[in-house]
C-alpha cells in the first residue's frame, strides 16, 4: 500500500510541492504519494487528525496554518517550539512529531545566492510563520539587525523572542508611505518578503507590499513567495535597482529537510530542483 504525505493550506492550487516531492519519492524507489489538502482554518484540527493514520507519513504545512499547528500535534521538536511555527509533521506510530525546517531551507538558499548576513542590516515584511523562520535564520547567521513591517504591531512584536541577544528587532506599520519602514529601508541590505502579496491564486497576485522607490542598488530583496517565480514584488525591487532572488531554492531546501524527516532517505535534491523548475515553467 502506497504511503501518503499531506500538504496542509489554503490555498494550495499554487504549489509546486507535489510535483518535485513525487519526482523525489520516485527517484529514490520510495512507493508514496504527496496529496495536496485544501483546509479552511475551520477544518484544521480534523485534518491535523487524518494525518495519525496508518497509511499517512506526514504532511507538509503552509499558509496560513504554520503557527496554529503547532498546538494540535504531540510532539514538537527544538526548531519548532524556537520558531513558533510548523511546516513538517510526521507521523510516528500514531504521534505526530513536528519540525520547522523552514529555517535550514532560507540558510541554504541564502548561501547559494551569497546573500550576506553577518553583521547587516535586514528589513522584514509581515509577521506569520515564514517570517518567524526569517528571523530565526537571521539571528542564527550573525544580522545586526532587523526592522518587523506589518499590518499588526502586536504580531511584529512577538518575534523580539525570537531574535535573542545577538540581533536588534524593531517594528513599525506595512505601509510604504511610513517614515520609519522609509528609514528602515534606507539602511537595509536586505529586504526579505514574507506575506502573501503577489502570491498566485492568493489574496492579491498583482500587488507587491513595496513600490520600486523604496528599493535602491546594492540592496537584495527576497522572496519567500515562488509562484510566480518573477513576483510583482521582485519586479518592483528589480525596477529600483536592487538584486531580486526568488524564493524557490528555499522552496526546494525545506521540501528536502522534510523529505529527510518522513523517510530515513537523503533526498535527491537535484531531482528535486528539476521538477521544481519543470512545474513553473509549466505555468
Amino acid at each position: 500500500m502506497a504511503r501518503l504525505v499531506a500538504l496542509l493550506g489554503h490555498p494550495v492550487a499554487h504549489s509546486i510541492s507535489p510535483a518535485f516531492q513525487q519526482a523525489a519519492f520516485a527517484a529514490s524507489g520510495l512507493d508514496a504519494r504527496y496529496e495536496p489538502w485544501d483546509v479552511p482554518p475551520g477544518e484544521l484540527p480534523g485534518a491535523v487528525e487524518r494525518l495519525r493514520g496508518g497509511d499517512l507519513l506526514g504532511a507538509n504545512v503552509t499558509v496560513p496554518h504554520k503557527v496554529a499547528v503547532l498546538g494540535l500535534v504531540d510532539r514538537p521538536d527544538g526548531a519548532a517550539e524556537r520558531v513558533g511555527a510548523v511546516n513538517t509533521v510526521v507521523n510516528a506510530g500514531g504521534l505526530l512529531e513536528a519540525s520547522n525546517t523552514d529555517v535550514a531551507g532560507l540558510r541554504a538558499a541564502w548561501a547559494e545566492a551569497g546573500i550576506a548576513v553577518a553583521g547587516e542590516r535586514a528589513v522584514l515584511l509581515g509577521a506569520g510563520g515564514a517570517a518567524r523562520a526569517a528571523v530565526a535564520a537571521l539571528s542564527g547567521l550573525g544580522a545586526r539587525s532587523v526592522t518587523v513591517a506589518n499590518r499588526t504591531p502586536g504580531r511584529a512584536a512577538a518575534l523580539r523572542a525570537l531574535a535573542g541577544e545577538g540581533l536588534a528587532l524593531s517594528t513599525c506599520p506595512l505601509d510604504a508611505a511610513s517614515g520609519e519602514l522609509r528609514s528602515a529601508l534606507s539602511e537595509a541590505s536586505l529586504v526579505i518578503h514574507c506575506t502573501p502579496l503577489g502570491m498566485r491564486h492568493g489574496p492579491d497576485e498583482t500587488r507587491s507590499p513595496l513600490p520600486r522607490s523604496a528599493f535602491r542598488p546594492g540592496q537584495v530583496a527576497f522572496d519567500s513567495v515562488y509562484t510566480p517565480e518573477w513576483t510583482p514584488f521582485l519586479q518592483e525591487a528589480s525596477r529600483g535597482g536592487a538584486r531580486a532572488v526568488g524564493g524557490l531554492a528555499m522552496l526546494v531546501h525545506q521540501g528536502a529537510a522534510s523529505f529527510r524527516l518522513w523517510t530515513g532517505v537523503e533526498p535527491p535534491l537535484g531531482v528535486m530542483f528539476d521538477a521544481a523548475r519543470a512545474a513553473l515553467a509549466g505555468r
